[in-house]
């Protein structure tokens, strides 16, 4: 089976400014659901979706895959979860030929 964790980080945000990036234990909070996911031996592959460079960069260091850049149209206050996650596996079919189960 293929598994594949999502983890949505999108660079803006309304109530605290860049949340994604702020660090709670010494870690940023992306870092802390990368960790989480690498340490699941049910996922095979973690993925980031954000449209934030600085964001993309940790999380690579972390050992997450940025395989994209979340579109902007994805990244606005308003978008809800599921097309985010509609968007990176429609991304890993179409562009690596990966289907997820």
């Amino acid at each position: 089976m293929n598994i594949v964790a999502i983890i949505p980080a999108r660079g803006g945000s309304k109530g605290i400014k860049r949340k994604n990036l702020i660090e709670i234990g010494g870690e940023s909070l992306v870092v802390h659901s990368i960790k989480h996911a690498l340490r699941s031996k049910s996922i095979d592959r973690v993925i980031v979706s954000t449209d934030d460079d600085e964001i993309a960069k940790i999380s690579i260091k972390n050992g997450a895959e940025v395989p994209f850049m979340r579109p902007k149209r994805l990244a606005e206050d308003e978008v809800l979860d599921l097309p985010v996650f509609e968007h990176a596996l429609s991304y890993l079919l179409n562009e690596e030929n990966y289907k997820c189960d």
